[in-house]
């Protein structure tokens, strides 16, 4: 006896068999008990989800012995001649197969006549999309009023495809695409009924790959029984589809964060040493991308879908709202530019570098104090991947350098800045002035210094001694010892009551989603710790009166950038070239000096 493909034997042979859909099956169903069945049908929807499935099954319930119902008996000669593929009241027309107008011609000269053995004879025209436009003509009058023995039920992939005219003269059914959830647990059934070893990861990954198919999930899981010689285990699916295990892409997610190009490389290796499929390894980095998004944004979620949590969370913290979203718009377009390269490994660390190539700038709250215990003060003006070597000097020692000595750099700063401006514009003058504009811009290793912030900001910012007096929210938060969604918690807060005995603090409530009672008592001692026990601690959901850290950084962030615009915007030199070669100034390309 030859083998029979699981999608093949395992066929739904009635409407209970038949996994997910059951908005339709609901309907079928009422109309079969009721006999308002309409005489015409239309099923739209991926492939393997069911269209096929779910006509047959109403060819079987409309023509059984027993009569017309919902659940025919299975047993009976017309049933079984309808799960056997031999009922002669069942016309299967394949419409890619026969698109010509002389096709359909033929077939409708039959339908006049009545069933040879059933009740009704029931044509089914699957692909009918694939019609062409004179046989979708010739189809119409008889569609729209056939013989009341005459049952059509049309499949399609593709209704767009469809003329209008074809679509009102039917009822349209649309299957859903089903969850990997739903495939998973039809696996299951089939594995334990066929008394085959799995393990639960491995069906996960099937389910995933399944892509919405049942007959795909179930082909593929014959081929995974193939694979392991009858036994369908996890690393063995990995390798069959080319994917790699999380850790993988964990420590490629690690890379990013801390801006570390061997560890990535480094990690490509290690993945590429498994022969993975590059285009499944994008699929699972969109996924952690999307997932790290939630661990932010959504924390709840993440707890309803039982994910790894932990992980998130530690991981979450490292990247920024914008970050996560660039990544992922990224990991988008590299899956469209993946088959234009090279080889698909190049691609992929192509890819990557572009990650770290267009990482978002970090403001100069993020770097100002960097360690609970400390107070000392790094200034940044390197990319994220260089560090200062240089000794700094302590708070105080910095605050008063600060302060001492902005007013002569912006002095000299702003000279320097006119004179190189000066130099170009004559040079390119002399020349002629035939030059394009972009080739005479200032030289961009002139920086324009910021103003320096009131010496007791800098001291409240860096001194965390004076913090208590000070009452300075946003400093206090960066001497806590908290991490995580907490401290983000924590920056999205402002207090409205501050005193000897009480301090009450107010969460914004665009950030609401990461508040949970666990959070609000880590923070609560956190600050006991350091204000002190006696101090009454109150939190709730409103909107702060005060700014919160976290509207705080974004307010600073755009007046640098406000600053630098004016500062290119009503310089002398640039204006010069402006007007001498009517180039613009494009906002968007100038940036702050950190």
């Amino acid at each position: 006896m030859s083998y029979k493909v699981l999608a093949r034997k395992w066929r739904p042979g009635s409407f209970s068999d038949v996994v997910g859909q059951q908005h339709i099956l609901q309907s079928l169903s009422h109309a079969l008990d009721s006999d308002r069945l309409h005489h015409a049908l239309l099923f739209t929807g991926t492939r393997g989800v069911g269209k096929t499935t779910i006509a047959r099954i109403l060819a079987k319930a409309l023509n059984c012995e027993e009569g017309i119902s919902s659940t025919p008996c299975g047993k009976c000669a017309s049933c079984l001649a309808v799960d056997e593929g031999r009922f002669i009241d069942l016309i299967e027309v394949d419409a890619a197969s026969k698109t010509k107008v002389d096709d359909t011609r033929e077939l409708l000269d039959n339908v006049q006549y009545l069933p040879t053995s059933g009740r009704y004879k029931v044509y089914l025209i699957d692909e009918v999309h694939m019609l062409s436009r004179s046989s979708f003509n010739a189809l119409l009058k008889t569609l729209e009023e056939p013989p009341d023995h005459v049952k059509f039920l049309l499949a399609t992939t593709d209704p767009q495809k469809l003329p209008v005219t074809v679509l009102s003269r039917c009822l349209q059914f649309n299957l859903k695409r089903l969850d990997p959830d739903q495939i998973k647990s039809q696996l299951v059934r089939i594995l334990e009924t066929e008394n085959i070893e799995y393990d639960d990861e491995a069906l996960d990954l099937l389910a995933r790959s399944a892509d919405g198919s049942m007959r795909d999930g179930l082909s593929l899981l014959d081929q995974a029984i193939a694979f392991g010689a009858g036994k369908v285990l996890k690393e063995d699916i990995r390798k069959m589809l080319g994917s790699i295990e999380q850790r993988y892409i964990h420590a490629l997610i690690e890379s990013l964060a801390n801006n570390d190009t061997d560890a990535m490389f480094q990690a490509i290796g290690d993945a590429a040493d498994r022969s993975p499929d590059f285009f499944m390894v994008l699929d699972e980095l969109l996924g952690s991308f999307y997932q790290l998004s939630l661990a932010q944004l959504a924390p709840a979620i993440i707890e309803q879908r039982s994910l790894d949590r932990p992980w998130l969370e530690q991981a979450s913290v490292k990247f920024s709202a914008e970050q996560l979203q660039l990544y992922y718009q990224i990991c988008l377009t590299g899956k469209r530019d993946l088959p234009l390269a090279p080889d698909s490994r190049t691609g992929f660390e192509m890819l990557m570098l572009r990650m770290l190539a267009f990482r978002p700038d970090t403001s100069a709250l993020d770097v100002a104090v960097s360690n609970q215990n400390s107070t000392t003060t790094s200034p940044v003006h390197s990319p994220s991947n260089q560090q200062a070597a240089a000794p700094q000097p302590t708070a105080h020692q910095a605050a008063a350098k600060t302060v001492n000595s902005s007013s002569q750099s912006r002095q000299i700063n702003a000279s320097e800045a006119q004179d190189k401006n000066d130099a170009v514009y004559s040079k390119s003058i002399g020349s002629g002035g035939t030059q394009q504009a972009s080739m005479v811009m200032p030289d961009s290793s002139v920086k324009i210094s910021e103003p320096s912030p009131p010496a007791d900001e800098l001291i409240e910012m860096v001194a965390p001694d004076s913090l208590q007096k000070k009452k300075n929210w946003s400093g206090l938060v960066e001497t806590l010892s908290i991490t995580g969604l907490t401290k983000q918690l924590a920056l999205h807060m402002a207090p409205s009551v501050w005193n000897e005995t009480h301090l009450e603090l107010l969460i914004d409530i665009e950030h609401d989603a990461i508040h949970s009672a666990t959070r609000e008592k880590e923070l609560i001692t956190a600050l006991q710790n350091n204000l002190g026990t006696n101090l009454k601690i109150t939190v709730r959901v409103d909107n702060p009166v005060a700014e919160t850290p976290a509207q705080q950084k974004q307010r600073q962030i755009r007046e640098k950038q406000e600053a630098a615009e004016k500062s290119i915007l009503t310089d002398q030199g640039v204006n010069k070239i402006v007007d001498a070669f009517g180039a613009t100034v494009a906002p968007g390309s100038i940036r702050p000096v950190n």
